[in-house]
């Protein structure tokens, strides 16, 4: 069972506030600060200081959060196999092109088995991360960026990241340049997105901002901006199953843009995470 101070110093973590913390977990002020100044005598080390009135986490905290986030995680995962009569309970996460184009048959092949249940969270890799940390997933199965020093990893598939747009529009089927692109309305995902996050990093590797473009419309639920497409109102950037799967798109390519991008299993390291990862895996179509 985790101890309570260590769930204590995990939500002040998270929430970086002390009377925040408190309230969250229905505890005093005081009693948040006697468990924090309990695990720094623990551990004989400072955990949390003040930088101009802001709360800031030592590098030792840094160090304490990630060993206690994966005790916490083993100790929901064992919690939940001690509970299970047979089969396997998994509570997984994807971003969100994943979750709606390319994981179905991978999740209908692990529901072939009567005894097994999962539980899908899709969401941007933010959130997917957030959830991750606090033990609220087993993995999650990522397009975007992720920090490879502080979550275990292993590839789920590799992935063309193409340019998109009604099949009727003039980009359709055909290579264009960078400087073409600019003259297009932009329909972007939301912040904290993977696919958004790559096209940033594209942008500046040629010195562009998406300031640069007329005008951008974000939107959260590719299925939307399909339709927007569709219409030949503007272009995006996903991924090539997202195309495949969308009737009425077409897919162009901007000139020295050769970009495939991986797919990946993200984890806590430890045994748990681990085991969780192969049993899904076990289970795939290709």
């Amino acid at each position: 069972m985790t101890d309570t101070r260590i769930e204590t110093f995990l939500t002040l973590c998270r929430v970086m506030n002390y009377r925040k913390t408190a309230e969250e977990l229905n505890m005093t002020q005081p009693a948040v600060t006697q468990h924090i100044h309990y695990l720094e005598n623990y551990y004989n080390c400072r955990l949390f200081i003040y930088d101009r009135k802001s709360l800031r986490m030592t590098p030792e905290a840094e160090m304490l959060k990630k060993y206690a986030e994966n005790v916490s995680c083993q100790e929901k995962r064992l919690k939940a196999l001690l509970s299970e009569k047979s089969g396997c309970h998994l509570s997984i996460g994807a971003t969100k092109t994943i979750g709606e184009y390319v994981i179905s048959e991978h999740i209908c092949a692990f529901l072939g088995d009567s005894a097994n249940r999962i539980s899908v969270n899709v969401d941007n890799t933010e959130r997917l991360l957030e959830a991750l940390s606090r033990g609220e997933i087993d993995f999650a199965i990522i397009e975007g960026y992720f920090d490879s020093s502080r979550y275990a990893s292993r590839l789920y598939r590799k992935e063309p990241f193409v340019g998109i747009c009604g099949e009727r529009h003039p980009f359709a089927g055909r290579v264009v340049s960078s400087e073409d692109v600019l003259n297009e309305e932009l329909i972007l995902r939301e912040e904290g997105s993977g696919t958004r996050e790559i096209l940033r990093q594209l942008l500046a590797g040629e010195n562009i901002s998406f300031s640069r473009f007329p005008r951008i419309t974000s939107v959260s639920s590719f299925g939307l901006a399909a339709r927007i497409l569709e219409k030949g109102m503007g272009i995006s950037f996903a991924y090539r199953a997202v195309r495949e799967q969308e009737k009425g798109l077409a897919e162009f390519m901007v000139r020295g843009w050769d970009i495939v991008r991986e797919f990946n299993y993200v984890y806590l390291d430890n045994p748990f995470s681990e085991q969780a990862v192969e049993i899904f895996d076990s289970y795939r179509m290709i």
